[in-house]
């Protein structure tokens, strides 16, 4: 034991504590100017030949030599969110993979292989919910099998930063070579907020389709897919929203998937040449007055954590983040 601070801390941990929680103090050379000790807050993933991994909410890996620790305790689940609709991980889960379906799928024991033609990674990626009926070494050599034969890259989705999410499957990913390749914020919030906000919607077309106008605005829609219709189509009730612009191409779009009381929000883009006129808040707020009218009472909604004006609009409509989701990808290299 030593003192600290003037408070007596000790290490607490040990290896039969992985897949908890923990809080721990080490040594550190990274530490900031003048301090000794920094601070890792996460899930002990694994702990071999002297070495930690901590998996932080964010996905984030940090490897600590167990001679570097000063502290460690367990510590609780993160304290679940006060304000806004109550989620588990499976159901959120279950409803973001409802609102983006792929071509094809096939399950392997509670996970589900998907593919769309290479059209996005969640469309393209194995969704491990579950127990895969086989060692977890095994299912990921037929999950690189299944993608090779449809010559595909083999990509697995994990989440990480909720109770019930999968920093242990995450350690395995990476000790059995495969990178993470993207990470992504899914934030949920109230729905009538949204709904409620104050913004002239008349403008906004809604539709059951989605045509080439729509298209024509939507990044992701590069080279011709015979997915990409598919993909956008699918889930249990799709609304496509557009605002006209200056030409063919609309202002503004977004697309909203209404399912059972979650809608989830996505492809809202704007037209550079017609930002910061309040038109996502207004595609937005037009999608969810017809989520609402559908009895949708939750809003979810996916967001790369770098994209800062995206995270100012969705943090003042009251969204917060529930998880944080990953694409790892397998690498020979």
């Amino acid at each position: 034991m030593e003192l600290i601070g003037g408070g007596l801390v000790e290490v607490r941990i040990t290896s039969a504590d992985v897949g908890k929680r923990v809080s721990v103090r080490y040594v550190t050379d990274s530490a900031a100017a003048g301090e000794r000790f920094t601070d890792a807050v996460g899930v002990l993933t694994s702990w071999d030949s002297g070495v930690l991994l901590i998996t932080r909410k964010s996905g984030e890996a940090v490897r600590i030599a167990e001679s570097s620790l000063v502290a460690g305790k367990v510590v609780p689940p993160a304290p679940a969110r006060r304000r806004g609709p109550s989620a588990t991980f499976p159901e959120l889960a279950r409803a973001t993979a409802r609102a983006w379906q792929p071509v094809e799928s096939e399950p392997l024991g509670e996970w589900t292989l998907r593919a769309a033609d290479g059209f996005t990674r969640r469309a393209n990626s194995a969704l491990p919910l579950g127990d895969p009926g086989v060692p977890v070494a095994e299912a990921l050599t037929l999950v690189r099998e299944w993608y090779a034969a449809r010559k595909l890259p083999a990509y697995v989705q994990t989440a990480t930063g909720a109770e019930g999410t999968q920093e242990l499957l995450c350690a395995e990913l990476d000790r059995h070579g495969w990178r993470r390749e993207v990470s992504a914020q899914v934030r949920i919030g109230a729905l009538a907020p949204i709904g409620d906000q104050d913004a002239d919607v008349s403008a906004v077309r809604l539709s059951r389709t989605v045509d080439e106008a729509w298209l024509g605005r939507y990044q992701r829609f590069g080279e011709p897919s015979p997915a990409v219709r598919p993909v956008l189509t699918s889930g249990p009730s799709v609304w496509f929203a557009s605002v006209a612009g200056t030409g063919e191409v609309p202002a503004a779009i977004g697309r909203c998937v209404v399912d059972g009381r979650w809608a989830g929000f996505m492809a809202v883009e704007v037209d550079p040449a017609f930002r910061r006129r309040g038109l996502a808040t207004t595609v937005m707020t037009a999608l969810a007055r017809q989520a609402l009218d559908e009895g949708a009472s939750a809003a979810w909604l996916q967001v790369e954590a770098d994209n800062d004006g995206a995270r100012a609009l969705y943090d003042g409509m009251g969204f917060a983040v529930h998880h944080h989701y990953h694409h790892y990808r397998w690498s020979e290299a």
